[in-house]
């Protein structure tokens, strides 16, 4: 069995990473996702409302193989914990991939324990704007044993931080919005005054 792996901070969840959980569906055999916290980030959203916020996420895909799943008890700070525990689960014969955005791959050789990760699982690259996938990115990795897969889609330009910083809702669904705004998450900008308010 082929398994992709896709943690994401998902501060918030946005419809970029809907496009890349539809896309795994079709090509793997399980996705497990789950939310987490990244050491090279800062947070202003606590965990369990991320993972919530990506629960809707996903219930809002329909795929008809009804093959992906919230894993939440996978997330760990470090991806090398997650990775062992998603063997543990599914066993060592399964086919592990770990998804990751091309704008994470000048962090990689910083990860925690890199080569060991690297000898347990194949990367899949998945190209957002404004971050490049070439020979002076894949090098390093490369290095240090990493087998590398590219994705053969494009996420949308469409980012976390934009909402974050712009309240551009263009970047969510809707039932991430109406969640947001229930919870009152986080400041929305006015389309109008151009200002910030609590929702």
């Amino acid at each position: 069995m082929k398994i992709a792996l896709f943690g994401t901070s998902a501060d918030p969840p946005t419809a970029g990473h809907q496009k890349i959980l539809r896309w795994l569906c079709e090509v793997y055999d399980w996705v497990a996702v789950w939310a987490a916290d990244n050491p090279f980030k800062s947070h202003q959203t606590p965990l369990e409302h991320r993972a919530t916020m990506l629960q809707l996420l996903i219930e809002d895909i329909d795929t008809p193989r009804s093959n992906i799943t919230l894993e939440q008890d996978l997330s760990s700070f470090r991806t090398l914990e997650t990775v062992e525990k998603a063997q543990a689960r599914w066993g060592d014969d399964t086919e592990f991939t770990l998804v990751i955005g091309s704008d994470l791959l000048h962090q990689l050789p910083r990860w925690y324990r890199i080569q060991n990760l690297l000898q347990q699982v194949e990367l899949l690259i998945v190209a957002r704007p404004g971050y490049a996938i070439d020979k002076y990115s894949l090098e390093p990795v490369k290095n240090l044993g990493g087998q590398i897969a590219i994705a053969s889609l494009t996420g949308i330009d469409v980012s976390s931080t934009a909402y974050r910083e712009h309240g551009d809702t263009q970047a969510l669904t809707p039932p991430i919005i109406a969640y947001i705004h229930q919870q009152h998450l986080y400041k929305c900008q006015d389309a109008t005054t151009k200002r910030y308010q609590v929702c």
